[in-house]
């Protein structure tokens, strides 16, 4: 399936070429998280990547952590390997020590300034638990603004943490998440249930979907009644609306958030999907699940290793799903999916209007 950006009042877009979908990249001047806060110790430095950059953050006994390319400028070889000492790291080979700006400061074997070429530094921010870095231009870090991620910090809520790898682009987990129409994938977790579509919001760089859900049949999953409260066997009726699912891509994170038919906020989950690879065909996902606490905390406490298995099933199963799309794309060799739902049409579209084709892609006829 061929995306294009939709026309809008930039003329120009009515000429944008149409690209397939897994060959257009995440756009890179946007914050990215890339390590969890607590992976990186101080006096220590740890390894990470966006795309195909690798990428080294450094934690020093004091001050905040940074992010260099992860590549000596000497030898090239990994600086994450190497000694954090003051506010440098120095690299395990020659002993090449770099600031957090990247210059070169020390050739230890060399009496002499300015001799060891710098390398890449990258804007760097810690948030939330969180690492994030700004992979495009740094003149424009300043200007974009960092993510407003789940309820960290809110004591009225219990965080959960997660961050797998899938063998996908990064599209294919938007698409899952905001077409809530694939719950029939779920039903030996969640029994027989119907999503249904309640309206949507959209922008030049966002798109809301809504839904509430019926249960037409089996047994409603133990943590799922903890959570929101037992729904009852209606005998048939139609199942009043309990809860509103809002799903949200808000360019290029996405959030899910259940609000209860008082309208309080139940669960507030946020999700970012780096990209893995020169050719971004992998995924690293980070996500931050928040859950409101009853008003007896302890139960929550009690039903969160049940939440956890419960979530991680959901999760595996769709997993399973976008991998077999991501492995449909190579041997097909192209995106030969046939959409059908307008919410994941639009998605789509801004999913493709928002990134950026990548070297291999080729602008292929709209016909």
């Amino acid at each position: 399936m061929l995306v294009e950006a939709p026309h809008n009042q930039n003329a120009a877009l009515a000429d944008k070429p149409a690209y397939d979908l897994r060959q257009i990249d995440c756009d890179p001047n946007f914050w990215y998280p890339v390590a969890w806060s607590h992976k990186v110790r101080k006096g220590k430095a740890f390894a990470a990547r966006y795309a195909g950059h690798p990428i080294a953050l450094i934690r020093p006994e004091k001050g905040p952590v940074y992010a260099l390319e992860d590549r000596c400028a000497h030898r090239q070889v990994p600086l994450s390997k190497g000694l954090v000492e003051g506010d440098c790291i120095k690299c395990c080979y020659h002993g090449w020590a770099f600031d957090r700006a990247g210059k070169c400061v020390t050739v230890p074997y060399l009496n002499r300034e300015d001799v060891g070429r710098p390398v890449k530094a990258y804007p760097c921010r810690e948030k939330a638990g969180l690492i994030f870095i700004f992979p495009g231009d740094p003149a424009l870090a300043e200007s974009v603004p960092l993510p407003a991620v789940a309820q960290v910090g809110n004591p009225d809520y219990k965080t959960r943490l997660f961050s797998p790898r899938l063998k996908c682009h990064y599209s294919f987990m938007h698409e899952n998440l905001m077409d809530m129409n694939h719950q029939f994938l779920h039903r030996r977790q969640m029994g027989s249930i119907t999503a249904r579509f309640l309206g949507q919001d959209k922008g030049e760089n966002f798109l809301e979907a809504r839904y509430s859900f019926a249960r037409k049949g089996g047994n409603q999953p133990l943590a799922e009644a903890l959570i929101f409260g037992k729904h009852h066997d209606l005998e048939g009726r139609e199942q009043p609306v309990e809860e509103v699912v809002s799903i949200r891509t808000t360019y290029p994170y996405q959030t899910l958030k259940i609000h209860d038919k008082d309208g309080d906020l139940i669960m507030d989950l946020w999700v970012c999907y780096v990209p893995l690879g020169a050719d971004q065909l992998g995924t690293q996902t980070f996500g931050l699940l928040s859950v409101k606490k009853p008003k007896w905390g302890f139960l929550l406490d009690l039903a969160w290793p049940a939440l956890g298995i419960f979530t991680h099933r959901i999760f595996e199963e769709d997993r399973e799903i976008v991998e077999m799309e991501q492995k449909a794309w190579r041997e097909l060799g192209g995106d030969h999916n046939i959409e059908v739902f307008p919410i994941v049409k639009s998605l789509r579209a801004l999913l493709a209007r928002e990134g950026v084709p990548n070297r291999a892609a080729k602008p292929v006829s709209k016909g």
